[in-house]
């Protein structure tokens, strides 16, 4: 960096000024060859602080050996400021505890400042204070000097330092100091975690099959349907569920008999028995639907192994485990049916407990019931008609063309009728898009609290990065994808490891802060924001392509009209102005 301050030249015009200060007449050889470097040369947010090496390069025999030098760093901005410690330089003959600059040596010290970040410091300058004084000579005390012309304060000005108008020394103090940076990039803070965020899905369903079953029983080797049987089946009950669906004119009701056979027989015997079953259980059933204008289909399955190990699982049979470890060890139905019935003990109790469960047609009535469409949802919601907790959801992510006003109206209807954790996660994520960062994050401590999940946990990490709260953030860790990983990095001003797992804006603006800047134009190639457009002039600007980084900020600004003031105070487009 270029030298930003000639400090032997300032000091040798202090002591010329004010002769009491006599220890700084000499201060005058080497001049220039004093230097104030400030690493780095534009500030750069990060992680919260604002930090920079100061280094200093004295030259030798400039140093007098009676001299104090107090320089103090100072962040100044519209409102405010702040100041760093202090750094104290005395010379040989001086009875301090300060760091000693040799005159016949000369020196070299960097100076580490960190400022807590404020947002008005998005507009700001650093400066350097300084004050000397001689211990041994006539100016005991420190007294300010204007480093931007050697000057010591005049009568009325140390009237003003000396007093009681915090305001007015501050404006005096600022016109003394000596600005050796200018301007904050502050892209860190662009990092758009919101667009990290995950939703959670909703279980809304076009269509909602529902299936209500009874089982018509048959003895041994039969396929008679007895009256007992038919009252065991429960018909009435099946019968009133097929008419109260019938009411529904979003309800298609589909009727079926599926026959079966316990597998204690004869395969080919089981197969005929199976479709004889179906036959006559079709006829009951058509018998009892004969008023409703429904088909009923009838199909046999013969063997009915998926029921009996269901049964097997579901039953309290001692040597159930036994028995469903050879239904695994065999394919064929006779195999398995021989080993089963060399086991005498527990074959009695299938013969019992199983098997005449499986002697059956199953009666089934699966509905289809049509949901809202998109415009009945919508329609109804406009209403204020109550929807379910599916439908809200389903709603707020497929219905609103992005419109996240429209979400947050339509989520927070919802989060006011059903404690959902879903809900409540979601609407975070639109809270956090449309700026309310705090607000968001009580959103999403909320759905944990109500239901921990994956994406509730990931958005957690990515609302404490937006909200500067690195070390919270840092708690959920253990549980982030590799993204959220690279995010915590970006955060933490590590960009190296934070390149590889970052895509698109973030990507690019990662990659930009590693000076990549080919790479930060690939992460954008697909982009088509007005953020997007909004990087490519920052990257242009940094490639000295000025004619690019106009049109791009001309485009942005077209998507997105309030870009043009952050433009205007935008350290990384200062070449444009």
């Amino acid at each position: 960096m270029k030298n930003l301050m000639k400090l032997s030249v300032v000091l040798v015009a202090a002591a010329l000024a004010f002769s009491s200060c006599n220890c700084f007449k000499k201060m005058a050889k080497n001049r220039d060859e004093v230097s104030v470097n400030v690493t780095p040369e534009i500030l750069t947010l990060n992680n919260g602080k604002v930090a920079a090496d100061i280094n200093v390069k004295i030259p030798v025999k400039y140093f007098n050996a009676k001299a104090v030098v107090k320089v103090t760093p100072v962040i100044v901005f519209e409102g405010g400021e702040v100041a760093a410690t202090a750094k104290y330089l005395q010379g040989s003959k001086v009875d301090e505890n300060y760091e000693v600059v040799d005159k016949n040596n000369g020196g070299n010290y960097t100076h580490h400042v960190e400022f807590p970040y404020d947002p008005r410091m998005d507009q700001c300058e650093l400066q350097v204070r300084a004050e000397i004084k001689c211990p041994g000579g006539k100016c005991k005390e420190f007294t300010l000097v204007n480093l931007n012309n050697g000057a010591m304060p005049n009568k009325e000005q140390q009237a003003i330092l000396n007093g009681n108008d915090e305001a007015a020394k501050a404006a005096l103090a600022k016109e003394f100091g000596l600005t050796i940076a200018y301007g904050l990039n502050t892209l860190q803070k662009d990092l758009n975690y919101a667009d990290m965020m995950e939703v959670r899905d909703n279980n809304y369903k076009k269509v909602t099959t529902v299936v209500n079953k009874t089982d018509l029983l048959y003895a041994i080797n039969s396929s008679t349907v007895t009256k007992k049987n038919q009252e065991k089946a429960n018909f009435g009950a099946f019968k009133e569920d097929i008419d109260a669906k019938a009411q529904n004119d979003r309800a298609t009701q589909h009727i079926s008999v599926k026959g079966y056979a316990s597998p204690d027989g004869e395969v080919k015997f089981n197969d005929k028995l199976s479709k004889a079953r179906s036959e006559s259980g079709k006829k009951v059933v058509a018998k009892l639907l004969k008023d409703s204008g429904l088909d009923v289909d009838a199909a046999a399955y013969g063997e009915d192994w998926d029921g009996f190990k269901e049964l097997v699982e579901n039953s309290d049979i001692k040597d159930k485990n036994l028995i469903l470890q050879v239904l695994s060890l065999y394919n064929s139905p006779a195999e398995r049916e021989s080993e089963i019935k060399n086991m005498s003990s527990v074959f009695e109790e299938l013969k019992e407990e199983v098997l005449p469960e499986l002697r059956r047609a199953q009666v089934v009535n699966s509905t289809d019931i049509q949901g809202k469409t998109d415009e009945e949802l919508m329609a109804a919601f406009n209403n204020g008609e109550k929807l379910t907790v599916e439908e809200y959801l389903y709603a707020a992510e497929n219905l609103t063309n992005g419109d996240l006003k429209l979400q947050h109206k339509i989520l927070a209807a919802a989060a006011k009728e059903y404690n959902d954790a879903r809900v409540y996660n979601n609407l975070g994520i639109v809270v956090a898009k449309l700026g309310e960062k705090e607000i968001a994050q009580r959103w999403f401590e909320k759905a944990d609290q109500r239901g921990a999940s994956s994406e509730t946990t990931k958005n957690l990490i990515l609302i404490n990065l937006a909200n500067g709260n690195t070390d919270a953030a840092k708690k959920y860790a253990a549980a982030a994808d590799e993204e959220t990983k690279a995010a915590l990095a970006a955060a933490q001003g590590e960009y190296n490891a934070a390149a590889k797992n970052l895509k698109g804006f973030n990507g690019a603006v990662v990659a930009y802060m590693n000076n990549d800047l080919a790479g930060a134009k690939k992460c954008l190639a697909t982009e088509n924001s007005a953020e997007a457009d909004y990087m490519r002039a920052v990257i242009a600007v940094k490639e000295g392509n000025l004619n690019a980084a106009r049109a791009q900020l001309n485009s942005a600004i077209s998507k997105k009209p309030e870009l043009k003031e952050k433009a205007a105070n935008d350290i990384n487009l200062k070449a444009l102005k």
